[in-house]
């Protein structure tokens, strides 16, 4: 849990966090894992992207297949969790496979950049954005990306990510810390 800790996301303002992320490589491997629907169901959600600005955007949440390890939800996430549950967006930006730009959420009120940066040792360094939030859009994504970034790191190492509901617990009383 310690390490688990020892990168958390910025805030940079009021309604901005940002996370970074050293990944395994290369720049294509992590760009798949963002944008094609089969490699993001393992660690975020399902849905296709329209890799074009203007394209649409579908994320369908299914938490309980994002680790063999199963886990008791947080009651506000029992029926997500059990039913699952998404939204549509919009593309704003896409400069494959380096950036891409999304609107997030039902209303589309906030956006999330993915910046992929190589780095000399053949790892990439993944930016993630998310701005426009409002206060309680902040406590809820702040553990929700670092939790979700999580399961992506132990995807692209070829691990099985430990139990979400478990972690997701553990760094939302961290960040609670944060957000007071």
């Amino acid at each position: 849990m310690s390490q688990l800790l020892e990168r958390d996301g910025e805030i940079l303002d009021a309604g901005t966090i940002r996370f970074e992320r050293l990944l395994p490589g290369p720049v294509e491997r992590v760009w798949a894992f963002l944008t094609e629907s089969e490699k993001r169901k393992l660690w975020l959600a399902a849905g296709d992207f329209e890799l074009k600005p203007g394209g649409k955007t579908t994320l369908f949440f299914q938490h309980k297949n994002l680790s063999a390890k199963r886990g008791t939800p947080p009651d506000e996430y029992k029926k997500m969790d059990e039913e699952g549950g998404g939204f549509d967006g919009e593309v704003l930006r896409c400069e494959a496979p380096r950036l891409l730009v999304i609107t997030w959420g039902e209303k589309r009120s906030s956006e999330v950049t993915f910046e992929l940066t190589p780095q000399t040792n053949g790892e990439v360094l993944l930016t993630l954005t998310h701005t426009r939030l409002d206060r309680e859009g902040m406590k809820s994504v702040g553990p929700g990306w670092h939790t979700h970034l999580g399961v992506l790191a132990e995807r692209l190492q070829g691990r099985e990510p430990e139990n979400f509901w478990a972690t997701l617990q553990q760094v939302r009383a961290h960040y609670g810390k944060k957000f007071h």
